[in-house]
């Protein structure tokens, strides 16, 4: 399903956004304590690094306040919801295959799975850095998720274009919590192509950081939605079709590896997201051989 180059004649959808095409652009930028304490930033001029700085500030506040909160709500919330779902199994094992409850039962079910995953993402803000970091290849990271996800993409009629750097440094992280950073983005990038389109990954390395590019042919996000869009439970998903947790658990993994998550859009035309990981190991001892792919 995937392919060697950019979408041709035959895409199911536009084109991605031409190299040189306006772009908004809302940056989050996720770094690391500097020795004195302080976040450590690089950017253009002081009075844009400035204002990126207090939104960083704003930002970490809230996902503050919310892991707090999930804490304790979560842990309440799992144990009625295991009672639900193991009584609505006993009930169903009970019942003639064909007797109209069961239909019922399956969509309590079904609710009930549903309100478990949400309470799994809140737990996502409340959970301490995990002990099973390690040095990770991200291209095989990528190609990991993307073999789980093939059957929904193909049935959503969204190709994938994969463009790699060869023989990346690694960067040290947890495998499955960059996964589901992937996962959100993939998803997300698919849910914004609801007729089909062209969902580009680009690996590369830019000094001493790994850069990971998942970008979409989607509607794009409107500007005004921008600056929220790493809000807890902040959507632009219908009813019913979305948490709103997905990137702001993205967010927080992203922040929790010292990495940057940044986003672009323009309506009409797509939405693109860029993680920067930070390298396991100076780039000189990690691959040599990359000095010119900087």
């Amino acid at each position: 399903m995937t392919e060697p180059a950019p979408p041709g004649a035959d895409a199911p959808t536009r084109d991605a956004p031409p190299p040189d095409a306006d772009v908004v652009a809302e940056a989050v930028t996720l770094e690391g304590p500097s020795a004195d304490g302080m976040p450590r930033r690089h950017g253009p001029a002081p009075a844009t690094d400035r204002v990126a700085l207090e939104r960083q500030v704003q930002q970490t506040e809230k996902m503050v306040s919310v892991g707090l909160l999930a804490a304790g709500v979560a842990h309440e919330v799992n144990t009625p919801l295991a009672g639900i779902s193991s009584y609505t199994q006993l009930m169903r094992a009970q019942m003639d295959p064909g007797d109209v409850r069961v239909e019922w039962l399956d969509k309590i079910e079904k609710q009930t799975l549903r309100g478990a995953r949400i309470v799994s993402n809140l737990l996502n803000f409340a959970r301490a850095g995990g002990s099973d970091e390690a040095s990770l290849d991200i291209a095989k990271v990528v190609l990991d998720v993307l073999s789980l996800v093939e059957h929904q993409l193909e049935k959503a009629h969204v190709r994938v274009v994969k463009q790699f750097s060869p023989d990346l440094p690694p960067v040290v992280g947890s495998e499955n919590k960059i996964q589901q950073v992937l996962f959100n983005l993939i998803l997300n990038a698919r849910d914004a192509m609801p007729s089909g389109g062209w969902l580009t990954i680009k690996t590369s390395l830019e000094g001493r950081e790994v850069v990971i590019e998942v970008s979409d042919t989607g509607e794009g996000i409107p500007e005004a939605d921008l600056p929220r869009i790493f809000d807890p439970f902040f959507t632009t998903k219908d009813v019913g079709q979305g948490t709103g947790l997905g990137l702001a658990v993205s967010y927080g993994i992203v922040q929790e590896h010292g990495g940057e998550i940044e986003v672009r859009s323009r309506m009409g035309e797509g939405t693109e997201f860029v993680v920067s990981l930070p390298l396991s190991q100076p780039v000189q001892e990690a691959a040599p051989a990359l000095a010119g792919h900087g």
